[in-house]
């Protein structure tokens, strides 16, 4: 696929790579393919995990295309149905992301990986929220990097724009894995046929419950599960595959889940 986005498909894995010369920023019309991308990654029931990197090796994504913001795109303008890079504002996005984290990795590019669910990065990977410094506010970053790390790491992030190399990021607990560059992509894909393996009802309705216990106490959360008012527990406490994996414990084989 040519253009700014490629796609790779293999199984029921989805590979999106950011693709724009130099820096792989996002311009609106990047961010709004990206969106389209990952709401057909959401909807096809045939694709069961996605990994996101950058083309190249020094740059995963910088964030917003300043260019294209000095040629006419504006910073409220429409980033298309998930919000910038297309996953962040994107609701039901039920499926494991892999972030594969090849390179520079800041501003909006941050915001991009902590919307994924495990992040590997390579050995050179570097991490900044630098929108302080042109005086613009890191949205996201603001109201997830607080809940991902220390308290006063994300701040002095937030405060300073201060970079972080891929050591201290694995320290304080947003980088999963580091890895030599030729490496990434193969450990990816690595992890991404793990997860295509695994129980794709309860990973929808981990990440459902998940997203819901960022803003609600423990017991209203826990509540609602015991009480099937996450759509997708009902559909799992409800399906062929929560049959299926009680039986295969009990046979002491592995289990057979078809997503239904």
């Amino acid at each position: 696929m040519t253009g700014p986005i490629r796609k790779r498909r293999e199984g029921g894995i989805l590979e999106v790579t950011i693709d724009r010369p130099k820096a792989n920023a996002i311009d609106l019309a990047t961010s709004r393919l990206m969106g389209e991308i990952f709401r057909d990654f959401r909807d096809d029931d045939t694709l069961r995990v996605a990994i996101v990197t950058g083309a190249g090796e020094k740059f995963f994504c910088p964030g917003w295309d300043l260019k294209a913001a000095a040629a006419g795109d504006a910073v409220d303008g429409d980033y298309g149905v998930g919000g910038f890079g297309g996953m962040q504002e994107l609701r039901d996005l039920n499926k494991p992301i892999i972030a594969a984290v090849n390179g520079i990795c800041c501003g909006g590019g941050l915001e991009i990986a902590l919307s994924t669910d495990l992040i590997l990065a390579a050995e050179h990977a570097t991490f900044a929220l630098p929108e302080i410094r042109s005086g613009t506010v890191a949205d996201a970053a603001s109201i997830k990097l607080p809940k991902r790390i220390p308290y006063h790491i994300a701040m002095d992030m937030l405060l300073t724009g201060r970079w972080l190399d891929v050591q201290e990021a694995h320290r304080w607990g947003f980088v999963n894995e580091i890895l030599p560059p030729s490496k990434l992509l193969e450990r990816a894909w690595e992890l991404a046929r793990l997860l295509e393996s695994g129980p794709p009802l309860v990973y929808a309705a981990i990440k459902e419950v998940v997203r819901a216990a960022e803003g609600e106490t423990f017991q209203t959360t826990m509540n609602k599960i015991t009480r099937r008012q996450f759509k997708t527990v009902d559909i799992l406490y409800s399906s062929e595959d929560q049959l299926e994996g009680a039986r295969a414990f009990a046979e002491k084989r592995d289990p057979v889940r078809r997503g239904r």
